[in-house]
């Protein structure tokens, strides 16, 4: 795929608190936009400068170096735009955000050429062909529906990365989970590709740091409706961290398992439960600081048609079994 590139200027200082790890590990943390193979290709390459030198991985850091560069970004110009329905909620000169539909993945890949989300974004808004990934700061899995926000320039993709990086930038999400939670809490456990099955993610002695903090809204006869909040970003993050406790997405086809169906299921219950085919998780809370105005903005998506479904119809089977 023909490629041009874009500069990114980075001067950063490792905090004290990272003292032993290794340099590629603190970089993807601090640079959670790129990964951690194209991070170790800059150290190598002499792009990445350590206290002004050039140094080689796996070294490991002390605190309080400082990392300076200049990074050559490839940007992909082979993606053709497509009027693809995105669910677009808020638009200015710095900003699109949008509500994503089930079904939509995020940037073209093997088995996805085309069709996907940044295709419909270089069809609305052609400049973002000139930035890393379209403009997209995070992203969603393909059927994870709700808000995700786009830069539609360097200046607010850099500011908007600062704050997933300070963790300012808040996602919350809804998500139906298979089994009864007895309380909220926070999950606090690396994250890293399995050991085995490498399409899926794990959780891992030496992955990557990831929290998500978690809240019980309703318990369901067998189900639970909770809220979720982000700290870090991690690749299927919410969907590992509940699996890893036992209490995966319904609906989710990688992590989730065999279905739960409430004993005593009515024949209509069972049919939205069977019919729901995809992991019930939804972001439906954005919220910002503004790149250009400062001002603190808040975007919120109501439950898709399915989600509202599936919860209407847990509630009822609940109320069946309480009676």
């Amino acid at each position: 795929m023909p490629e041009n590139h874009e500069e990114e200027r980075v001067v950063l200082q490792i905090p004290e608190q990272c003292a032993g790890k290794r340099l590629d590990q603190v970089l993807a943390d601090l640079l959670p936009m790129h990964s951690r193979s194209r991070l170790q290709q800059w150290i190598k390459a002499g792009d990445l400068l350590v206290d002004g030198r050039v140094t080689r991985p796996p070294v490991r850091v002390l605190g309080g170096e400082v990392v300076s560069g200049v990074l050559r970004l490839p940007v992909e110009t082979a993606d053709r735009p497509q009027a693809i329905d995105f669910g677009l909620c808020y638009e200015d000169a710095d900003l699109l955000v949008l509500d994503k539909p089930a079904g939509l993945v995020a940037h073209p890949a093997a088995g996805n050429p085309d069709g996907t989300l940044v295709n419909a974004l270089l069809h609305h808004a052609p400049e973002l062909a000139e930035l890393p990934r379209a403009g997209l700061v995070h992203r969603l899995d393909k059927d994870t529906t709700g808000l995700l926000v786009v830069a539609r320039n360097p200046r607010a993709h850099t500011a908007l990365v600062r704050q997933l990086q300070a963790r300012t930038l808040e996602r919350e999400y809804a998500a139906v989970v298979n089994g009864v939670m007895v309380a909220g809490g926070t999950i606090d456990a690396p994250i890293g590709r399995h050991p085995v099955d490498r399409k899926r993610m794990a959780v891992t002695a030496g992955g990557k740091p990831a929290v998500t903090h978690y809240r019980v809204l309703r318990r369901f006869t067998a189900h639970t409706h909770v809220q979720v909040r982000l700290e870090t970003g991690r690749t299927h993050q919410i969907r590992v961290h509940l699996a890893h406790l036992r209490f995966p997405l319904l609906g989710d086809p990688l992590y989730g398992g065999r279905p739960h169906f409430p004993k005593g299921l009515s024949e209509s219950g069972r049919a939205v439960l069977e019919n729901f085919q995809r992991q019930a998780l939804h972001a439906q809370r954005l919220a910002l600081t503004h790149p250009s105005t400062g001002r603190r903005l808040e975007w919120r998506a109501e439950w898709p048609a399915d989600l509202r479904e599936l919860l209407v119809c847990l509630e009822q089977e609940t109320l069946v079994h309480s009676t």
